[in-house]
């Protein structure tokens, strides 16, 4: 059986389901037609469902748990993994126009379903004149001087540094003062159309595919560096220990807490719908 399965090509994803994709492990006779995009491309299809299995940001399941549901394994939370705000113009750090109602500042994020526009929104609701741009364009945009301010994901908070940007705030510490959890980035989710020994199976299956992972961490570095936007080795490696943990291999009590109080505070702000299906698979 052939399922399709969408994931970024980011070291963290990648490193996750090298394993699976390059049956290093058993795949217990499922095959995968793999789709390369960035997490708000993925956002997108999923709302479209036109993948059976796709990584995508928690902010995005909000909007289509009635067609997925999400996989224990695969997530990516953790402590000190939010986005960052960041600009080029040391001024604007402690601005007053970060804080004015409406702020005139302008925000590139990395997509309107992305867990970090959520985030934003919970820190800085003032900021609305926001543009949608690929990820790993962004800090190109700041250097050009074509927005003021930028949130970044992924391997971009290993680097802003270098190209002479600054911090303005970190968005996941904002979080994990809020609410003492981990900050829920993005899932696995399964189409609920497949019958339940599938998704079970394919959760059974990244879960091995992590854990080969951690066995041999160097097993998948040509795979992992071929798909990096920054393929330093050394940047790719901060990136996977950042963002792939103990909750990749098993979300627990503790992540589905975390999951939890996600969808509580975004629902309290009118962010999301209300979801009424049960957000997990289950035996």
């Amino acid at each position: 059986m052939k399922l399709s399965l969408g994931f970024s090509p980011c070291p963290n994803d990648t490193f996750i389901f090298d394993a699976l994709i390059h049956h290093k492990i058993d795949t217990e006779g499922l095959e995968f037609e793999v789709f390369f995009d960035d997490v708000e491309t993925l956002n997108q299809k999923a709302l479209n469902g036109e993948l059976d299995i796709t990584k995508l940001s928690f902010h995005a399941f909000a909007h289509v748990a009635d067609q997925y549901a999400l996989l224990d394994a695969g997530s990516a939370l953790g402590f000190g993994v939010g986005p960052l705000l960041i600009c080029k113009n040391e001024e604007l750090i402690d601005s007053p126009e970060l804080q004015a109602t409406p702020s005139e500042l302008k925000v590139a994020i990395p997509g309107e379903l992305t867990t970090a526009n959520f985030l934003l929104g919970i820190a800085f609701p003032n900021l609305q004149r926001k543009q949608v741009m690929v990820f790993s364009e962004i800090q190109d945009a700041l250097l050009n001087n074509t927005i003021d301010l930028g949130l970044i994901i992924h391997e971009n908070r290993f680097t802003y540094t270098e190209k002479g940007l600054h911090k303005i705030v970190d968005l996941g510490s904002h979080w994990e003062q809020l609410t003492g959890c981990a900050i829920p980035l993005g899932g696995i989710v399964i189409n609920r159309k497949l019958d339940k020994e599938i998704q079970l199976k394919v959760n059974r299956l990244i879960r091995k595919s992590v854990e080969f992972a951690f066995e041999n961490p160097k097993s998948g570095i040509d795979f992992i560096a071929s798909h990096a936007q920054e393929m330093e080795e050394a940047v790719m490696y901060k990136h996977i220990e950042l963002y792939v943990n103990k909750y990749s291999v098993h979300l627990g009590d503790e992540g589905r807490k975390a999951i939890d109080i996600l969808f509580e505070k975004a629902q309290e702000k009118g962010i999301i719908p209300a979801v009424t299906k049960d957000l997990y698979v289950t035996s």
